[in-house]
Order: C-alpha cells, then sequence, then structure tokens
C-alpha cells in the first residue's frame, strides 16, 4: 500500500449509480484496491473505467450481486476470500425506499426493501468485520437518513429500516471503539439521485414530496460523511439545513412530533 494511502481495500455496495457511485469516485484516491458492487454490471464496468483512467494506480474490482438474495451476499464473500480481498473500509450504501400507505403496499417490495436495507448491511457488516479485526482496524460507514430520525406515516417502513440502520451502528461503534474501527452512520436529507423515482410507485402522478430547499448534492453527502468519518464522529447529517432540522427533531417531545408527522402527511 503507497504511503498515502489511507485503506487497503475499500468495499462500496450500491455502487452502480447515486451516492454510491459518488463514494467510489471519492474513495479510489484513498485506497489501493476499490471493490465495488451493484446488480447492473454495465454501470459498473462503465465506472471500474473512469476509476481506472483516474487513478490508475488503484486496483478496481466489480462485483455483480443482488443484496437481497442471501445466496448472493454468500458469493460475495466467497469471491472475496478467492481474491484475497480482506476490506478494510465498508461502505453499505445500498438501499431502496417505497413511498405510499402501508396497507397498498406490495410485500414483495417492502421485502426486499428490509433485505437490503437491513439484513444485508447488517449480514456485510457481520461478514467483513472479521478481517478488519484480524488486520488491526478498518472503518464501516452505514449509510441511513434523516427519516432515521421521525416516524413517516406513508413512509413508514423505509424510516424504520433507517431508524434500525442508525441504531445498530451507534452500539456497532461502541463495542468496536477498543479495536480502532470507527463506525459512521451517515442521515442525509433529501438527495438529487435515482431513489425518488424507484421509491415512488407507479401508480402515484407525483415523485416523492419534499422541500427544494432541503436537497443536498451527492457531492456534499459524501464529502461530509469522509471528513465526519475521519474525525471520528458517530454520525453526521450533510449539509447545514438538514443538521439543524435533525436538531431540531431531536428535541421535540414525541407528542409534538406525532402532531406534525400527521399534519404533514403527503408533504415530506
Amino acid at each position: 500500500m503507497q504511503p498515502d494511502r489511507r485503506y487497503r481495500c475499500a468495499l462500496v455496495t450500491g455502487a452502480s449509480s447515486g451516492l454510491g457511485e459518488e463514494y467510489a469516485r471519492k474513495i479510489a484516491p484513498l485506497c489501493s484496491t476499490l471493490v465495488i458492487v451493484a446488480r447492473r454490471k454495465e454501470l459498473l464496468d462503465a465506472l471500474a473505467a473512469e476509476i481506472s483512467a483516474q487513478h490508475p494506480d488503484t486496483e478496481v474490482h466489480c462485483i455483480t450481486a443482488d443484496l437481497t438474495d442471501d445466496k448472493e451476499r454468500v458469493g460475495l464473500f466467497k469471491m472475496l476470500a478467492a481474491m484475497a480481498l480482506a476490506p478494510d473500509l465498508l461502505v453499505n450504501n445500498a438501499g431502496m425506499g417505497d413511498y405510499g400507505s402501508f396497507d397498498t403496499s406490495e410485500w414483495k417490495k417492502l421485502d426486499a426493501m428490509i433485505q437490503v436495507n437491513v439484513t444485508a448491511l447488517t449480514h456485510l457488516c457481520h461478514g467483513i468485520l472479521p478481517g478488519m479485526l484480524s488486520q488491526g482496524g478498518g472503518a464501516i460507514i452505514n449509510v441511513s437518513s434523516l427519516a432515521s430520525t421521525l416516524p413517516i406515516p406513508d413512509f413508514a417502513v423505509y424510516a424504520a429500516t433507517k431508524a434500525y440502520v442508525s441504531s445498530f451502528s451507534e452500539a456497532l461503534r461502541l463495542e468496536l471503539r477498543e479495536f480502532n474501527i470507527p463506525v459512521l452512520a451517515v442521515c442525509p436529507g433529501p438527495v438529487h439521485t435515482g431513489f425518488g423515482k424507484i421509491a415512488t410507485r407507479e401508480e402515484s402522478a407525483e415523485a416523492l414530496p419534499s422541500r427544494e430547499g432541503f436537497y443536498v448534492t451527492k457531492e456534499q453527502v459524501v464529502s461530509d460523511s469522509l471528513r465526519a468519518l475521519h474525525a471520528d464522529r458517530a454520525r453526521v447529517y450533510p449539509g447545514w439545513k438538514i443538521a439543524l432540522l435533525a436538531g431540531a427533531i431531536s428535541l421535540m417531545p414525541m407528542a409534538l412530533v406525532r402532531a406534525i408527522s400527521l399534519s404533514r402527511r403527503g408533504k415530506i
């Protein structure tokens, strides 16, 4: 590993677009080997070619996997072992949402969301952590959401999965402090990526509602989260408006949070 490289091997999930793609670009110069994981092979290959051209000293590997599938996650671990790769930076970015009332939701989509947002994230931490411990250090970034701080009608399951991510990350961080493995929960507000289009149901005429003034670029989300990780922070809310909003939410009594959530239904 070159002296200026912070990590030997970084692994980024959901790297074919959005935040994952940006994480891969920003992390590439910080590591000797970069593993990018997603379902869409052609997008991974294009990103790998771009990164290799810009950072020829960084070795890039593409692994196509559907992280909702337990067998494919196990296959990912086997591929890493076969290539003798033990990531010392894990970025659990892969995720999905579903916007609409719970009673009209499709269980297949809800189950897939729980599998990728909760089960896959936990499985990857569990599968990769032993390698970090044996190497004497590492780091984990788990992408949560501002939604983790609120019960959100019409976004109930998504918000609940992200509440899990934030809580799990905080607890895991405490367990790993003595082993030099920081764990960061990244809690962005709305970001212009393909997430909203996928989360919105086909029968809905409108996109996922949000306030344009609260949007943060994916570049800022990734830059803020990497700074927070290297500053050994437990949680980051990228963008000052989102950070301010998160602070205000934390001070509200639950009765007020419930009232606001109900009054803002369909206007998040």
